[in-house]
């Protein structure tokens, strides 16, 4: 299988980085963008590389397009004629943008490319992405060619079109959410006595045991139960916390994402 990234900044840079990681083989990758900084970062993992997104799509199976979301309709129109329908599948990964925009931009009917809607997260990059995929006109052979892609750098999960709004929220802008929580913690952990660098290290590992202990379907206060023993500190700890307005802060957080 061949795949073309067009567009190979922050999000398409970290699939791109992930698939290379995953094994998939650099030669049948191309990035077309227009910036030398990233074509020069994805030429450093073997991949070819072009400022052409025609020449980029010729031989693709999968186009992937990465672009901001008040550009997607430029490059999706500037492709079209060249996107062999019968064979090429589209994903394109740009929040807000609609199956009805997607379909004015690509064509209907025969004309239209298998496409579906994307949302991974910058994670893709090690291997972690949560990955929400909406079909657009994705039939189960192009959808399965688009899930087995993304699940190389990551989870992936099939959802509605109206979901993906808060798969966004939830996934993509919650990498910064859940990155602020541990900068914050870092920080404590300065003022509690440890050098920034050893506070990281701290906080990153109970992060990641923290998930750990969800991976096989366990709540989370059930394990918060687990160390929160009466009149100790554990409680004392999340009750300042929740105080201070620490889960509400999070559900207005992520509604706000929405916006």
């Amino acid at each position: 299988m061949k795949i073309s990234i067009i567009g190979a900044g922050a999000m398409g840079g970290a699939v791109l980085e992930g698939l290379v990681k995953s094994g998939f083989n650099s030669a049948d990758l191309t990035v077309a963008d227009p910036f030398d900084k990233a074509l020069s970062k994805a030429a450093a993992l073997g991949v070819s590389t072009t400022i052409d997104n025609n020449a980029a799509i010729k031989d693709a199976d999968l186009i992937m397009v990465f672009v901001k979301p008040w550009l997607v309709g430029d490059v999706l129109t500037g492709i079209k004629d060249d996107i062999d329908a019968d064979r090429q599948v589209v994903a394109v990964i740009a929040a807000g943008v609609s199956s009805e925009q997607l379909i004015d931009w690509l064509g209907s009917g025969h004309d239209m490319p298998q496409t579906a809607l994307v949302i991974p997260n910058t994670a893709a990059s090690t291997l972690q992405s949560m990955t929400f995929i909406a079909p657009v006109t994705a039939m189960e052979d192009a959808l399965k060619l688009i899930t087995d892609t993304f699940d190389r750098v990551g989870t992936t999960l099939v959802v509605e079109e109206r979901q993906l709004a808060a798969g966004t929220t939830l996934a993509s802008c919650g990498i910064a959410y859940a990155l602020r929580y541990i900068r914050a913690a870092v920080e404590g952990g300065v003022e509690l006595g440890f050098r920034a660098d050893i506070a990281q290290e701290i906080v990153t590992q109970t992060v990641k045991g923290a998930a750990s202990l969800l991976e096989n379907g366990a709540h989370p206060e059930s394990e918060i139960d687990k160390v929160t023993t009466p009149g100790g500190l554990t409680i004392k700890g999340l009750n300042e916390m929740e105080r201070a307005g620490f889960s509400a802060a999070v559900v207005r957080g992520l509604k706000a994402g929405l916006k």
